[in-house]
């Protein structure tokens, strides 16, 4: 069975990951089973960069093939804000509290109510002979300063889709189904079926 290290702590990112590789003779490792390793340096300006940067960095710290992945929000009424900057919009290491409220507060001072979002996703692999293979989704959507939902993390519960329903209000398979990650994940789990490990 192939090894591969996710790099990432959030716990909402490797349960969806690990959901996403289940069928395949793949064993998803979090991290932390490495230890505590040094964080990659994502000086990239685009979510590929990043996650090649992650997948690349971490690859060499463990010896392990690795998958990454760069997400964020991208807010039309904000130039595409916060963008690769989504994790640290409120400064480094910010809460998702701390960077909701600063979304909400940016929006606020353009003195709409919403406005146009998307999600996006890119995920890259790279394994230790070499190989490195990238995968991307998108979620369209619209942020509104009413919170709805308990479910997801980050901006789910700002970020509306149709029929009115907020990413933190979706089932797990739900989100799965329409999610930026859900769609980079299938895509990748198809180029990993076809690369010879």
């Amino acid at each position: 069975m192939k090894k591969i290290v996710i790099a990432t702590k959030n716990k909402g990112k490797i349960r969806e990951m690990q959901d996403a590789f289940a069928h395949l003779p793949i064993a998803l490792v979090p991290l932390s089973e490495f230890g505590n390793l040094p964080d990659a340096e994502e000086d990239g300006n685009t979510f590929e960069e990043n996650a090649k940067i992650k997948a690349l960095f971490y690859m060499e710290e463990t010896g392990v093939a690795c998958l990454a992945d760069d997400s964020g929000l991208e807010i039309e009424a904000l130039g595409n804000a916060p963008g690769v900057h989504s994790a640290r919009f409120a400064g480094e290491h910010a809460t998702d509290e701390a960077n909701n409220k600063k979304m909400l507060a940016e929006i606020s001072k353009k003195g709409i109510a919403s406005s146009p979002a998307a999600y996006r996703c890119v995920l890259a692999y790279a394994d230790t002979d070499g190989t490195v293979l990238t995968s991307e989704g998108r979620c369209d959507g619209v942020i509104r300063p009413t919170a709805r939902g308990d479910g997801g993390f980050g901006y789910d519960p700002y970020f509306y889709i149709e029929k009115n329903k907020t990413m933190a209000e979706l089932t797990l398979s739900e989100k799965d189904a329409i999610s930026h990650r859900g769609i980079a994940l299938r895509e990748m789990a198809k180029k990993l079926q076809n690369h010879k490990n």
